[in-house]
C-alpha cells in the first residue's frame, strides 16, 4: 500500500486549518498541523513533510522567516512550499516566490482550486524525481539531476526545487533562448498561472547564488532567457 503523502501545514487560523485538514484527508493525504511559525519550523525539520503550506503572514515568527529558514538549510531546501496568503497584490506574491516558495494561493481561495494546487506541486515533484535523471553540465556548472545538486566549480550551492528546474531546462536548452512562457511551463507547470515577472524574480535570486558566474544566464531583450558557457559569449 503506497504510503500517504504527508502535508504540514502552518497558519494561526485555527478554523482554516481544520477545515483544510478535512479536505486534505479526504483527498487521501495525511495532515499534520501548526499554528505558529516556530513550531512549524521545528515539525518541518522533524517529520520532513512531502509539501509544506505555509501562512506568508503570522505573527511571532512569520511565513518569511520560515521559509527562509527551510530553503537555507540543504535538509528541508528540496521540501516544496505552498504560500497561503490574504495579500494578492504581485509584489507580495514574488516575495514569496523569492523565498523559494514553489506556489502561492492567496485567500480567501475555494478548497478545490487549493487541492488542485496541492496535487500539481505533488505531481511536479514526483515527475522530477522519476524522470531520466543524468549529469549535466555548463561551463563552470555541473547538474546532478539524481542527487539534486549543483556544483559551481566543484564547490555545492543551495538552490531551492524551482530555482533548480530552472537551472535544469536553461542546461537542457544547449544554449537555445527560453521565453519567459516556456520557462513558466516547464519550471512551475502549464497549469498553474504566475505572471512573466516570477520567473524574472527566481532568474535574479538563481544570479545571486551564481556570484561571479552570474553572466552564465544571459537576459534575451524581448524574448527571454538563454545559458552561456563563457562569458565572452554575451553581456548581461
Amino acid at each position: 500500500m503506497a504510503r500517504k503523502k504527508k502535508i504540514l501545514v502552518v497558519d494561526d487560523e485555527r478554523d482554516l486549518v481544520e477545515l483544510i485538514g478535512v479536505n486534505l484527508l479526504r483527498q487521501g493525504y495525511e495532515g499534520v498541523f501548526a499554528y505558529d511559525g516556530k513550531v512549524g519550523l521545528e515539525m518541518a525539520r522533524k517529520l520532513m513533510p512531502d509539501l509544506i503550506l505555509l501562512d506568508l503572514m503570522m505573527p511571532g515568527l512569520s511565513g518569511q522567516e520560515v521559509a527562509t529558514r527551510l530553503k537555507g538549510d540543504p535538509q528541508t531546501a528540496h521540501i516544496p512550499i505552498l504560500m497561503l496568503t490574504a495579500r494578492g497584490e504581485e509584489t507580495d506574491i514574488i516575495v514569496g516566490l523569492t523565498l523559494g516558495a514553489d506556489d502561492y494561493v492567496t485567500k480567501p481561495f475555494s478548497m478545490k482550486v487549493l487541492m488542485a494546487r496541492i496535487a500539481a506541486v505533488l505531481r511536479r515533484k514526483a515527475a522530477t524525481a522519476e524522470s531520466g535523471q543524468q549529469i549535466l553540465s555548463n561551463g563552470p556548472m555541473v547538474i546532478d539531476e539524481a542527487r539534486h545538486e549543483v556544483t559551481l566549480e566543484g564547490h555545492p550551492i543551495t538552490v531551492t526545487p524551482t530555482e533548480f528546474k530552472l537551472l535544469t531546462a536553461l542546461t537542457m536548452a544547449r544554449g537555445r533562448v527560453l521565453s519567459r512562457d516556456q520557462l513558466i511551463d516547464r519550471v512551475m507547470g502549464a497549469e498553474i498561472y504566475v505572471t512573466d515577472r516570477a520567473i524574472d524574480v527566481h532568474v535574479t535570486a538563481v544570479r545571486r547564488k551564481l556570484g561571479a558566474h552570474q553572466w552564465m544566464i544571459h537576459t534575451v531583450r524581448g524574448v527571454g532567457y538563454k545559458l552561456l558557457e563563457n562569458p565572452e559569449d554575451g553581456e548581461l
